[in-house]
Protein backbone atom coordinates (compact mmCIF):
# COMPACT_ATOMS: atom_id res chain seq x y z
CA UNK A 1 0.00 0.00 0.00
CA UNK A 2 1.27 3.19 -0.69
CA UNK A 3 -0.18 7.02 0.37
CA UNK A 4 -2.02 7.75 -3.01
CA UNK A 5 -4.11 4.89 -1.77
CA UNK A 6 -4.86 6.83 0.98
CA UNK A 7 -4.61 10.58 -0.01
CA UNK A 8 -4.34 12.64 -3.07
CA UNK A 9 -1.09 12.60 -5.04
CA UNK A 10 -1.26 16.31 -5.72
CA UNK A 11 -1.91 17.02 -2.56
CA UNK A 12 0.78 15.21 -1.24
CA UNK A 13 3.30 17.05 -3.70
CA UNK A 14 1.73 20.19 -2.50
CA UNK A 15 2.11 19.75 1.11
CA UNK A 16 5.76 18.51 0.92
CA UNK A 17 7.18 21.08 -1.30
CA UNK A 18 5.69 23.79 1.28
CA UNK A 19 7.80 22.47 3.64
CA UNK A 20 11.18 22.49 1.44
CA UNK A 21 12.95 24.43 3.89
CA UNK A 22 14.80 23.70 6.98
CA UNK A 23 12.99 24.01 9.92
CA UNK A 24 9.74 25.06 8.23
CA UNK A 25 7.63 21.73 9.45
CA UNK A 26 4.11 22.56 10.86
CA UNK A 27 2.77 19.23 11.36
CA UNK A 28 -0.27 20.66 11.76
CA UNK A 29 -0.73 22.52 8.65
CA UNK A 30 1.01 20.16 6.60
CA UNK A 31 -1.58 17.02 7.83
CA UNK A 32 -4.50 19.78 7.10
CA UNK A 33 -2.84 20.02 3.13
CA UNK A 34 -2.26 16.26 2.27
CA UNK A 35 -5.80 15.66 3.44
CA UNK A 36 -5.87 13.62 6.72
CA UNK A 37 -7.95 16.09 8.67
CA UNK A 38 -10.66 14.47 6.44
CA UNK A 39 -10.18 11.10 6.62
CA UNK A 40 -11.61 8.00 8.22
CA UNK A 41 -10.40 6.70 11.50
CA UNK A 42 -9.59 3.61 9.34
CA UNK A 43 -7.80 5.61 6.54
CA UNK A 44 -5.46 7.50 9.46
CA UNK A 45 -4.63 3.99 10.25
CA UNK A 46 -3.56 3.12 6.73
CA UNK A 47 -1.20 6.69 7.03
CA UNK A 48 0.31 5.33 10.53
CA UNK A 49 0.99 2.04 8.94
CA UNK A 50 2.55 2.83 5.97
CA UNK A 51 4.96 5.33 8.16
CA UNK A 52 5.55 2.26 10.68
CA UNK A 53 8.32 1.25 8.52
CA UNK A 54 9.13 -1.36 11.28
CA UNK A 55 5.65 -2.57 11.72
CA UNK A 56 6.18 -2.31 15.21
CA UNK A 57 2.92 -1.01 16.09
CA UNK A 58 4.61 1.91 16.80
CA UNK A 59 6.35 5.36 15.04
CA UNK A 60 9.55 5.69 16.88
CA UNK A 61 12.11 8.89 16.63
CA UNK A 62 13.74 7.36 13.92
CA UNK A 63 10.94 7.03 11.81
CA UNK A 64 9.10 10.27 12.44
CA UNK A 65 12.87 11.74 11.07
CA UNK A 66 11.62 10.47 7.47
CA UNK A 67 8.08 11.03 7.91
CA UNK A 68 7.80 13.29 5.10
CA UNK A 69 9.51 10.59 2.64
CA UNK A 70 6.73 7.82 3.93
CA UNK A 71 4.43 10.67 2.00
CA UNK A 72 7.13 11.55 -1.19
CA UNK A 73 10.31 9.64 -1.45
CA UNK A 74 11.76 12.74 -2.96
CA UNK A 75 10.89 14.79 0.11
CA UNK A 76 13.44 15.87 2.92
CA UNK A 77 14.69 14.50 5.69
CA UNK A 78 13.25 15.90 9.34
CA UNK A 79 16.05 18.12 11.24
CA UNK A 80 16.43 16.90 15.10
CA UNK A 81 14.58 19.92 16.28
CA UNK A 82 11.78 19.38 14.06
CA UNK A 83 11.43 15.30 14.74
CA UNK A 84 11.75 16.08 18.31
CA UNK A 85 8.68 18.69 18.58
CA UNK A 86 6.50 16.17 16.49
CA UNK A 87 7.51 13.61 18.85
CA UNK A 88 6.40 15.52 21.87
CA UNK A 89 3.00 16.16 20.79
CA UNK A 90 2.46 12.92 19.25
CA UNK A 91 3.83 10.91 22.36
CA UNK A 92 1.27 11.75 24.62
CA UNK A 93 2.56 8.77 27.97
CA UNK A 94 6.21 10.06 27.41
CA UNK A 95 7.42 6.37 26.52
CA UNK A 96 9.03 7.69 23.07
CA UNK A 97 7.11 6.48 20.62
CA UNK A 98 3.61 7.26 18.93
CA UNK A 99 0.99 4.55 19.16
CA UNK A 100 -2.15 3.97 16.78
CA UNK A 101 -4.10 5.26 19.34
Amino acid sequence: MSMTDVLGAEDIKKAVEAFTAAESFDYKKFFEMVGLKNKSQEEVQKVFRIIDKDRSGFIEEEELKFILKGFLPSSRDLSDKETKALMAVGDKDGDGKIGMD
